[in-house]
């Protein structure tokens, strides 16, 4: 089962040394696109602030956080209400 993640990375944490702007010959890339590496951890339980998953980017040595993810949980509905069968139609109760 597939499921949709959303989150957001914070932008100020992110270093320009880690943006990759050449391909692994050292050309730029053909459509001008600039990179950045990253790598998600998937927790198998959120943790304290509802978070299911981290993004990480940097190397092996220096691993900087740089956002979260939570699971996306469809909203509920108005129209997914339950009627309740009256005795009495005629009178309203308030």
């Amino acid at each position: 089962m597939s499921e949709l993640l959303l989150g957001s990375i914070d932008l100020t944490k992110i270093d320009k040394k880690y943006i990759v702007s050449t391909d692994k010959n050292g050309q730029p890339f053909k459509n001008g696109a600039k990179y950045i590496n990253i790598a998600v951890w998937v927790n198998n339980e959120a943790d304290k602030y509802g978070n299911h998953a981290s993004i990480q980017m940097g190397n092996k040595d220096n691993k900087i956080y740089i956002g979260n993810l939570k699971k996306y949980q469809k909203p509920q509905s108005d129209n997914d209400f339950v009627e309740v069968a009256s005795d009495n139609d005629d009178e309203l109760q308030f």
